[in-house]
């Protein structure tokens, strides 16, 4: 369209109205952007890389609180394809656990918090690399930490992923992600005890390899914002936003809007921003000046 001259600025916006009841589901314009489904100024933030709509996303927090893993930087594809949200499962873990979402029990996690929670307890104190801790205490070979290639093109197209991995490289994935959610509690100040036990009811949330996490409807209202941090700007979701509510009859049934998904450096960590985020938020996708625009959606 851009090459044959049928379109006057080099831009397609997506509305998504996330009304049930309502004739229109949404609106896409290309070569212009339709001001009746947007509040406020667009922020935008550039292309990272080329390939997807793919950018850089700052902290995730969950009721104001640092989930860790994206304080540095993370990348995000922004999804119009994806209906849930998807994203790193340490990070997903802690989603689960603050909002009450059934998860599935990982016994060879509890485990490892149970026989080595003590020893990474004392290892981080002491000051010693994160990163190696898991290898030196046995649970992870030392050649696991040579950085893979990722094709994100699986990620993008399957939203269920196959999970299955050996029983080895499961003990070595669940004691990396203990002794992040130790560091995570850690930064908060709270005590060893109380983190302890914390990362064990962590590991009785992991996400559903399914992908549909069920919610109690009842506890809505008492769940807490989720914040992702894009362009130095706050993007909250309230719970009404990130939980799906499926009407059955005389009954609701309730899905948590967040699936986990886990891409190695150097591509990862990675989320893909689908429906949830597209649904609550107005996205210009400026092809010509090689962004992405986001504002509240009307």
């Amino acid at each position: 369209m851009i090459d044959q001259g049928y379109i006057r600025q080099n831009v397609f916006s997506l509305w998504l109205n996330k009304n049930p009841m309502a004739e229109i589901g949404g609106e896409i314009v290309f070569g212009g952007i339709d001001s009746r489904h947007f509040r406020g100024e667009h922020t935008y933030v550039p292309i990272s890389q080329k390939g997807y709509w793919q950018i850089d996303v700052g902290d995730v927090l969950l009721a104001n609180r640092s989930t860790g893993l994206c304080e540095g930087s993370c990348s995000a594809i922004v999804d119009s394809g994806t209906s849930l949200i998807a994203g790193p499962t340490s990070v997903v873990t802690q989603i689960n656990h603050a909002i009450g979402a059934q998860g599935y029990v990982s016994f060879e996690c509890k485990s490892i918090i149970h026989n080595y929670g003590e020893k990474i307890w004392d290892a981080l104190i002491s000051g010693l690399n994160p990163e190696i801790l898991c290898a030196n205490i046995g649970l992870c070979s030392h050649d696991k930490y040579q950085k893979k290639n990722y094709v994100i093109e699986t990620v993008v197209h399957d939203e269920n992923l196959d999970g299955s991995t050996s029983t080895e490289s499961l003990f070595c994935t669940f004691c990396d992600m203990i002794v992040f959610w130790i560091q995570v509690q850690l930064k908060q100040s709270n005590v060893k005890e109380k983190i302890l036990k914390y990362v064990d009811e962590l590991c009785e949330k992991l996400p559903n390899p399914e992908g549909q996490v069920f919610i109690d409807c009842n506890n809505i209202a008492a769940m807490p914002h989720i914040t992702f941090t894009i362009g130095n700007r706050s993007f909250p979701l309230s719970p009404q936003q990130y939980v799906l509510r499926v009407e059955e009859g005389s009954s609701s049934v309730c899905y948590g809007g967040f699936a986990g998904l886990d891409v190695p450096p150097p591509q990862g960590p990675l989320w893909v921003l689908g429906d949830i985020f597209l649904g609550k938020y107005h996205t210009v996708f400026d092809f010509g000046n090689q962004r992405i625009g986001f504002t509240e959606a009307a």
